[in-house]
């Protein structure tokens, strides 16, 4: 307990000086408005701003990039409530409840409800991630090259469990994305990959070029090919904080949603996205009226708010203890981290204490922040919500071709760029998300590189990688947890053949 007391003080000397809570502050700020402006999402904006954040100290960059995710997250359900529009995919649950009580006159309740339940979600998920911190990295610190390839296998299997639709689909983006991590010069032996004779490819495929197209320019095609139409409540959006006997009939579900949140947050494959359809099914299934529920229920809107801040703050833990990302937003924080020449895994809270720890104290600055900035600006966020979006994207394009231009001042580089911003929207017309291609090109490389280390290690004896016990059960699980998702698929499949015969 005194040494988690002095880790967080640390923490908090490294968090607290004006350079990080000016960029927790931007970073929240972004974050809110990304969130509160519908099309425009975290994993877009991290993409878009990784060009910035090279400039800035590891730190630094760390601390804005994580505001503007969970910033995200709370901003998206202020679109929700007031416009019926999930400003990010894990407020779509809260849209149900939430817009509906807007549209009864409890708009004002229905923001409060949400803040409250992120600022507590937030401060218990911080201390969970500062509790969970140094026994993950001694159990990270047990990994091998086998080990850790496993691991990264059995993550990018959750990937393509929880991926939403086909499941072939996403395991061929996985495979796509590992392709694409072999192109350019191979390490080991200086010869060229998948470089076709190009120049351009002899280093490789940038990482930012590839999350800035496939998110960055992608998101802006969607958006123009899709106008939305805004159903902004007119109405006052009334007291903002709660009243007593209000928070006192919602403080189970924010402590459930916050529970279940924090926990499926954790899980490798985008888990965070499953806490608050979680929390908004075993809400309903515990109310005494479920028929309320899709009417403006205040725990349809308290519970899965909970939930979805929780799960973003908690899928930091896999990435800062084991190198792990959980999802999209968090394979672009690996790649800023391996862009300022951090190697994210167990060695991040022995190599770099004051990033670790600072980071974890400023994710409850960062909750704080929240509170300050959205009740007091709600005029604000509802005036901002009117613009049209053709008027935001030729700045974004903008904006972006000057990021991509100043990494590398070569023009290929943005048109590159260009071509993955029309391979990611051909890949939405075809329904193939492009989430998975992030996770498969991020732990590309260093999927080959354990692999390499453990083939060297046992002179090329493939068994390697489920001679101990760790990594058998990794690859188990893995396995496991694929054919668990197969099933289904294999069952209807049978039915269907059947119904022909």
């Amino acid at each position: 307990m005194s040494d988690l007391v002095s880790n967080l003080g640390l923490g908090l000397s490294v968090a607290l000086t004006v350079k990080n809570v000016t960029l927790c502050f931007l970073g929240c700020l972004i974050g809110t408005l990304v969130g509160v402006l519908p099309g425009v999402g975290p994993v877009a904006t991290i993409a878009i701003l990784l060009p910035i954040t090279l400039s800035l100290d590891p730190i630094g960059a760390l601390i804005m990039l994580a505001g503007i995710y969970y910033g995200a997250q709370y901003g998206g359900s202020t679109t929700a409530i007031l416009v019926n529009i999930p400003g990010e995919a894990t407020a779509v649950v809260t849209a149900i409840d939430g817009h509906q009580m807007a549209r009864n006159g409890q708009a004002g309740l229905a923001l409060g409800l949400a803040a409250i339940g992120s600022f507590v979600a937030g401060t218990f998920a911080t201390i969970l991630i500062a509790a969970l911190g140094e026994p993950m990295t001694r159990i990270g610190l047990l990994f091998g090259p086998a080990e850790y390839f496993s691991l990264m296998i059995m993550g990018l299997v959750f990937a393509v469990v929880l991926a939403r639709g086909s499941l072939l689909k996403a395991i061929a983006m996985i495979a796509v994305g590992v392709l694409l991590s072999c192109v350019g010069t191979d390490l080991e032996t200086g010869r060229e990959r998948l470089t076709f004779g190009l120049d351009l490819l002899y280093d490789g495929f940038e990482f930012v070029v590839i999350a800035m197209g496939l998110f960055g320019f992608a998101e802006i095609l969607k958006n123009l090919a899709n106008p939305e139409a805004r159903d902004v409540v007119r109405t006052k959006i009334g007291r903002l904080l709660p009243t007593l006997g209000q928070l006192r009939a919602n403080v189970a579900p924010i402590l459930r949603g916050t529970a279940l949140g924090s926990a499926l947050g954790i899980l490798p494959g985008n888990g965070a996205i499953l806490g608050p359809f979680a929390s908004y099914a075993v809400e309903k299934r515990l109310s005494k009226d479920p028929s309320q529920f899709g009417r403006g229920a205040p725990a349809g809107v308290a519970g899965p708010e909970s939930a979805n801040n929780a799960g973003a703050q908690t899928s930091f833990i896999p990435l800062l203890t084991l190198g792990l990302p959980p999802n999209a937003v968090m394979a672009l924080m690996i790649g800023a981290m391996l862009i300022q020449g951090v190697v994210p895994g167990p060695q991040v809270i022995d190599r770099n204490p004051d990033l670790f720890w600072g980071l974890i104290a400023s994710m409850w600055i960062g909750n704080a922040m929240l509170l300050i900035i959205n009740l007091p600006l709600i005029g604000l966020w509802v005036r901002l919500l009117a613009v049209p979006y053709r008027l935001l994207f030729p700045a974004i394009v903008l904006f972006c071709c000057i990021g991509i231009f100043s990494i590398s001042n070569k023009p290929e580089q943005v048109m590159l760029t260009a071509a993955f911003g029309l391979f990611g929207y051909l890949l939405h017309k075809l329904e193939f998300e492009a989430a998975p291609l992030a996770l498969g090109f991020v732990l590309g490389q260093l999927l080959e590189e354990k692999m390499r280390q453990a083939l060297i290690i046992s002179n090329g004896d493939p068994t390697v990688f489920v001679a101990t016990p760790l990594s058998g059960t990794l690859l188990a699980v893995g396995l496991a947890a694929l054919v668990l998702a197969l099933l289904p698929s294999l069952r209807q499949s049978r039915e269907e053949v059947f119904r022909e015969d």
